[in-house]
């Protein structure tokens, strides 16, 4: 009998934030080695499953580093990063694409499995991402700076109450196709909606004032703190972009970012739906 009162006070606890959340837009960045680890990847989905039938209304902006470098390797071309960014040639860019459609079906095809109704676009298509090609001091190719994203695209998917995965590249008013940083579509996509929530999962518990010290985890942030922390180097690495992106959607409008822990079971559900959370929630 304990146990059971105790899943209803957790069900109680949630409702404030079901009843504000309802139809309201989340968008979750994933991506990394923890999109390739399979336990990890199904407790994530059934997350947004969970979301999805909560009434909220989520998006998924998805990556694939590391798939994409185990492609290039097998292939026996060379990865190359300039400024965390992965120089792109038209080789490359199919690879890129290639991998990152794989890794897009397979992910729809799992939530449909887990139960939801969810669809997958590529961000080159219907004007959903648009771009320009980015200015860095060394030509880094086909990556792309993103200038607008079609959100009545999104709009019209999420009125279906479907769970939209966005593969992120784009294209340009030259008609070429752009490779596109996930964290900045995800960010772009959440600042043009505008999202309630922009959450980026990781693999780490979130932002600490010293790594090797787990008591010294930063559960709140504002923008203000950011630029100091990262001078301090407390936030270096690559943390910074992840952190940038936060900032970019809190400027472009949505009301909170979070960086929390993919590993942690139901870790999503328990930063949105919980008083404490349990990552980083970075505010205006």
């Amino acid at each position: 009998m304990k146990e059971a009162i105790r899943k209803a006070d957790v069900l109680i606890e949630a409702l404030p934030y079901i009843k504000k959340f309802h139809k309201k837009v989340i968008v979750i960045k994933y991506g990394g080695s923890i999109l390739g680890d399979e336990k990890i990847r199904n407790g994530v989905l059934e997350d947004i499953v969970f979301l999805n039938f909560m009434g909220l209304r989520p998006i998924l902006v998805h990556g694939g580093g590391p798939n994409i470098s185990d492609r290039m390797r097998a292939s026996g071309k060379k990865t190359e990063f300039v400024e965390g960014m992965r120089v792109t040639d038209e080789e490359t860019l199919q690879l890129v694409e290639e991998e990152l459609l794989v890794l897009n079906d397979l992910i729809v095809k799992e939530l449909n499995h887990l139960g939801a109704k969810s669809i997958g676009l590529n961000g080159k298509d219907g004007d959903l991402i648009n771009v320009e090609k980015k200015k860095t001091k060394v030509d880094i190719g086909l990556v792309g700076q993103i200038k607008t994203v079609n959100t009545g695209l999104l709009e019209e998917e999420l009125k279906k109450d479907k769970v939209i995965v966005v593969l992120p590249m784009g294209k340009g008013k030259d008609k070429n196709t752009y490779n596109v940083n996930a964290d900045e579509a995800a960010s772009a996509i959440a600042a043009s909606m505008p999202a309630e929530k922009f959450v980026l999962l990781t693999n780490v518990k979130g932002i600490m004032r010293h790594p090797e010290d787990p008591s010294s985890f930063i559960s709140t942030l504002t923008v203000k703190e950011i630029s100091g922390l990262i001078e301090n180097k407390i936030i270096q690495q690559g943390m910074i972009p992840k952190v940038q992106a936060c900032v970019d959607a809190l400027k472009g409008g949505v009301k909170k970012t979070h960086i929390i822990d993919a590993r942690t079971p139901h870790g999503l559900l328990l930063e949105i739906f919980t008083d404490q959370g349990i990552g980083t929630e970075i505010i205006k």
